[in-house]
C-alpha cells in the first residue's frame, strides 16, 4: 500500500507519524545554522513554509519524548555537525497564517489566541520557580486578560522564562509574519497591525541576548515598514537569493520521484507545463508543491489548485487601479512574453496606492510572476518577468474575466462582444458606458481618469475574446499606432479596429469620436489586415469625457 499524500498537513510530526509521503527538505537545518542570528525567508503562499518551520521546531526543540525517529531516515541525519544541534534548545513557535480578519478587533483577538496557544504549550512553567508577578502575568495571558502592551512583550517574557528553566538560549520561529499586515492593508487597519506586530516581534528578535536563533517566514520583506527597524542582524533570503533556493517548492528530480512512486510518470510533461516554471535563486525550475500534491492526489487531473486557495483581493484591486503602461505590459505577459522591470525587494504596503511600479515586485514575490533572469543596474535588480506556467496563466484569465463581468451591468459580456463584432453601435455604447461607470465605482478608479477604464476594458477583451480573436493594442500599423485591433482566428468573422479619444476643452463627445474614426482611415490602421484573410473590418471611434462615453462606427463595413 502506497503512502498517503499529505494534503492539508503542515505539522512535520503528524506527517511522519501518519506515514505520509515526504519530500525531504531537512537539509534546511544546515542553511539555518550557517545563516545569521535572525533569518527571514520569503516565499509565495503554499510553498511549504509552515511545514518547514514545523520541521525546524521538532529538530531543534529539547523534549522529554523521543524524536530521533522523526529524522533517522532524513538527509540531515547523515550530517554529524548538524546533529549536534538536535534537541538542544527551548523553542517558541507561532504561525500567523490564520491571523486575518476584516476588523482590527477580530484580528487582535486572533493574535491573542495564537500567543495563548504557545503559552499553553509551555504551561508547565507555572510549576517552576516563578516570581509571583510572573505567575500573574502568565495567567493573564492564558486567561486572555493581558493588556495590549503586555501581549506585545509576551514573547520576550516567555523566552526569559524558558531560558531560565533550560539554561539554554531560545530558538524563536515565527511563520507567516506578514499575513495579518496584508489583511490589515486590504481592510483598512494597517497602522494598528503594524504597530502591534512591531512591538511583538522587535521585542523578541532585536538585541535579545536570550536568543539563539530566530527564523521568520513570510511572503514579503516588510523591514522598512517599521517591524524590524534597526534590526542589523537580519539575514534575508527572498526568492532571488541562492541559499535555500531548493528548500521551498519541489525540484524536477523530486517531482519525478513523486510521480514515479504514484504511477503518474506518463503525466510528467503535462504537470511540468502546469505547475513548474518558478525561479528561486540559481534554481531555474521549481514546481508549486501544493498544486503538484493536489494533482497527484487527484490521479493527475490538471486544475487551478493553487489559485483556488486565495480570493486574490489585493492583486485584483492593484491590477484594476494600475497605470496604462502597466496594463499594456500585462498584455505582453499574457502573450507569453517577458517584460523587464526593476524589483523593489522591501515593500511598504501604503506605497502601493501611489507607486504602480511596486506592483511588479508584489506580483513576483507573491508567486503571480517569476523571473527568467536578472541583472544589477545602478544598484537595483532588474528582472525579466514572465508568467511561470499554465496554472497562473489561467488564473489571470479567470481573474480578468471576473473583473470584466463585474463591471458590465447584468454580466452581459456576450452581448457586448456580439455588438462589437457586428457593428451594433447602440448596444456597444450602452454596455461600454456601463463598464466605465461600474469599473470606477466597483474598483475605486478615479472619475477623472477614464483611461484606466479603457485599459481595463482592453485587458477584458484580451481574455474574453482569446478563443476567437487575437487582441492587439497600441501597435504600429499603416502610418501610426492604433489603440485596439481584433483579428479573427476564423476567416468568416470581421476584424475590428478601435481608436479612443479624450475630449479636449471646447470639444463635444461626438466631434472627438468623429476625429477618432477619421484617424483610423487617415492613418490606414487596417493596413496590416490586408495580408490576412478577413471578410470585413468594423471601425470604431470612441470618445471619453469623464464618465461619459460616445461611440461612432463606420457607415458600413469595409471590405479589405
Amino acid at each position: 500500500m502506497k503512502k498517503c499524500i499529505p494534503i492539508g498537513i503542515s505539522d512535520y510530526k503528524e506527517l511522519i507519524d501518519a506515514n505520509c509521503y515526504y519530500v525531504d527538505k531537512t537539509l534546511l537545518v544546515n542553511d539555518v545554522l550557517k545563516s545569521g542570528k535572525v533569518v527571514l525567508v520569503t516565499r509565495p503562499r503554499r510553498f511549504g513554509k509552515t511545514l518547514n518551520m514545523s520541521m525546524l521546531r521538532y529538530f531543534f526543540e529539547q523534549s522529554l519524548e523521543d524524536r530521533e525517529y522523526l529524522f533517522s531516515a532524513a538527509a540531515i541525519w547523515k550530517d554529524a555537525q548538524a546533529k549536534a544541534s538536535f534537541g538542544q534548545f527551548p523553542v517558541i513557535f507561532l504561525t500567523f497564517k490564520g491571523v486575518k480578519a476584516s476588523r482590527w478587533e477580530v484580528c487582535y483577538d486572533r493574535f491573542a489566541l495564537t500567543i495563548y496557544e504557545e503559552f499553553d504549550r509551555h504551561r508547565f512553567l507555572l510549576e517552576t520557580a516563578l516570581e509571583p508577578e510572573e505567575i500573574k502575568l502568565y495567567r493573564r495571558i492564558l486567561e486572555r486578560e493581558a493588556s495590549e502592551a503586555e501581549l506585545g512583550s509576551s514573547l520576550h517574557f516567555l523566552a526569559k522564562l524558558l531560558e531560565r528553566y533550560y539554561k539554554k538560549k531560545v530558538v524563536v520561529i515565527i511563520d507567516e509574519y506578514d499575513v495579518p499586515i496584508q489583511s490589515a492593508f486590504v481592510h483598512g487597519f494597517y497602522q494598528e497591525a503594524i504597530d502591534f506586530s512591531k512591538s511583538l516581534l522587535t521585542a523578541i528578535l532585536k538585541d535579545n541576548n536570550l536568543l539563539e536563533k530566530g527564523i521568520v517566514t513570510g511572503i514579503l520583506t516588510l523591514a522598512k515598514a517599521g517591524i524590524f527597524t534597526d534590526l542589523n542582524n537580519l539575514d534575508v533570503f527572498n526568492l532571488t537569493h541562492a541559499r535555500m533556493a531548493d528548500k521551498f517548492g519541489f525540484t524536477p528530480q523530486e517531482v519525478e520521484q513523486l510521480l514515479n512512486y504514484y504511477d503518474l510518470a506518463n503525466k510528467k510533461e503535462e504537470i511540468k507545463a502546469w505547475y513548474d516554471g518558478y525561479a528561486f535563486g540559481m534554481t531555474a525550475e521549481i514546481y508549486n508543491p501544493w498544486s503538484v500534491l493536489k494533482c497527484t492526489n487527484d490521479q493527475g487531473i490538471l486544475e487551478m489548485y493553487w489559485a483556488n486557495t486565495s480570493d486574490n483581493v489585493l492583486i485584483k484591486k492593484l491590477i484594476t487601479r494600475a497605470s496604462a503602461s502597466l496594463k499594456s505590459e500585462l498584455e505582453i505577459i499574457l502573450a507569453n512574453k517577458t517584460v523587464r522591470q526593476p524589483i523593489v525587494e522591501t515593500i511598504i504596503f501604503p506605497d502601493l496606492d501611489h507607486r504602480s511600479d511596486l506592483i511588479w515586485s508584489l506580483l513576483l514575490f507573491t508567486g503571480y510572476l517569476t523571473y527568467q533572469n536578472y541583472e544589477m543596474e545602478k544598484g537595483k535588480k532588474v528582472c525579466s518577468l514572465m508568467i511561470p506556467n499554465q496554472e497562473i496563466r489561467y488564473l489571470y484569465i479567470d481573474m480578468l474575466n471576473n473583473i470584466f463581468k463585474d463591471a458590465i451591468i447584468g454580466g452581459e459580456v456576450s452581448d457586448l462582444l456580439l455588438a462589437i463584432t457586428e457593428g451594433d453601435t447602440y448596444t456597444f455604447t450602452k454596455l461600454l458606458q456601463s463598464f466605465v461607470l461600474s469599473s470606477m465605482s466597483v474598483y475605486d478608479l478615479p472619475s477623472n481618469e477614464p483611461e484606466k477604464s479603457y485599459h481595463l476594458f482592453v485587458l477584458g477583451l484580451l481574455v474574453a475574446l482569446s478563443d476567437s480573436y487575437e487582441v492587439k493594442s497600441n501597435r504600429e500599423s499603416g502610418f501610426g499606432r492604433y489603440d485596439i485591433m481584433l483579428i479573427p482566428k476564423k476567416e468568416h468573422k470581421p476584424a475590428v479596429v478601435m481608436e479612443f479619444k479624450i475630449v479636449r476643452p471646447g470639444e463635444t463627445l461626438e466631434a472627438a469620436a468623429q476625429k477618432a474614426l477619421e484617424q483610423i482611415r487617415a492613418k490606414k490602421y487596417a493596413q496590416e489586415l490586408h495580408a490576412k484573410s478577413v471578410s470585413s473590418v468594423v471601425e470604431y471611434g470612441i470618445a471619453f469625457e469623464g464618465k461619459n462615453v460616445f461611440v461612432l462606427s463606420g457607415a458600413e463595413e469595409k471590405n479589405v
